[in-house]
């Protein structure tokens, strides 16, 4: 493929800057002359963290990824679009005006050394000159910069679509999933209290993600307005009922389902356990670098251009919080309703299902 003089003088100057630091390049000659299908046969799968936000998503994830053998990404957001170029117009959407964080700032890492408002710079140059590509494409050209270790991927959005989550299945087919899951009480207060922290920001759009998990239509033709009643339970209903549907597919070898309070409550055995699973090493130094997961490249905000590509309250205050892990009921008013209604009997049989009570 002909090559533009103008990415040919971007590329060079490129690898100006990264010989000035001391970096590799990862797109050099010498990277492209190596053997792709030894490399491709030996690629070790993702894992894939399937869960509805704010489900301890984000320290969990990170914790996996601290995992000698793993390597946990920022929020790619990548399966929502089939191409980069699709990734590229959904960023571009006022909703969600930081979707691209996370991408960017692991392409600053794993491509470029570092992150910083230069990198940041360079890694958006390098995506928009892999347009063409599949996001899965992407996905695995980040697996190669890491590899043996296995990427670990739990982007929210994800889940909203079981359409997303098959077209991932579809490129990784041997990839693993991990269903993580709260009890809809604790789920529920935990978005509310984020709504309430973001909207002393200013007013929370309609179209915000946020809102919209917080006011979840019923029906998918039921769209959120700014009078829908908010009642997080259904947003944990639906996209769990998604992420049900969905592992129908997965053989039971690459399934798992984890209850984050049980993580959060017996750390070290549930950690060892997914290791286990995963087929990686569980003695006591693999299950204590992942009680940190503070050390994750993603668990502070990022250079400018690329602040966030996780949960703000994570990225504040990356620890556990072993207090969340207090038993809650399904019975009862719910907290945040003002007409003393309980859970939903679908919510209340669903998460009976996930041994919640």
């Amino acid at each position: 493929m002909e090559v533009s003089s103008e990415e040919s003088v971007d590329r060079r100057n490129e690898q100006t800057w990264l010989l000035n630091q001391g970096l590799h390049y990862a797109s050099a000659p010498i990277d492209r002359r190596r053997n792709k299908a030894a490399v491709s046969a030996d690629l070790r799968h993702p894992l894939f963290v399937l869960a509805a936000p704010r489900s301890f998503t984000s320290v969990v994830a990170a914790m996996l990824g601290q995992h000698p053998q793993m390597y946990g990404l920022p929020d790619v957001e990548l399966f929502g679009a089939e191409t980069i170029a699709e990734w590229w117009k959904l960023c571009s959407r006022n909703v969600s005006p930081t979707r691209s964080h996370g991408t960017i700032r692991a392409v600053a890492q794993l491509c470029f050394g570092e992150q910083s408002a230069t990198t940041v710079s360079l890694a958006r140059g390098w995506l928009w000159r892999r347009s063409h590509l599949t996001t899965g494409l992407l996905l695995e050209t980040l697996a190669r910069t890491v590899h043996p270790r296995i990427l670990v991927d739990k982007s929210p959005s994800n889940v909203y679509k079981v359409d997303f989550m098959r077209r991932a299945y579809r490129m990784f087919p041997r990839a693993r999933f991990l269903h993580l899951v709260r009890h809809p009480k604790g789920h529920g207060e935990s978005v509310m209290r984020y709504l309430t922290e973001r909207a002393k920001d200013g007013p929370v759009s309609p179209e915000h993600w946020l809102r919209h998990l917080a006011s979840f239509p019923s029906s998918p033709q039921q769209p959120t307005t700014p009078n829908s009643d908010v009642d997080p339970q259904r947003g944990w209903y639906a996209l769990n009922k998604n992420i049900c549907q969905f592992l129908e597919l997965v053989s039971s070898e690459q399934k798992r389902r984890i209850r984050g309070e049980d993580l959060l409550r017996d750390t070290d055995n549930e950690l060892r356990k997914i290791a286990i699973w995963m087929g990686l090493s569980s003695d006591a130094e693999a299950i204590e670098q992942m009680k940190h997961p503070e050390r994750s490249p993603y668990a502070q905000l990022g250079p400018p251009g690329a602040r966030f590509g996780n949960d703000r309250f994570f990225l504040e205050n990356p620890v556990l919080h072993p207090e969340r892990a207090e038993p809650q009921s399904l019975d009862g008013p719910l907290p945040w309703r003002e007409d003393g209604r309980e859970f939903l009997p679908e919510v209340k049989a669903l998460a009976r299902e996930f041994r919640y009570e």
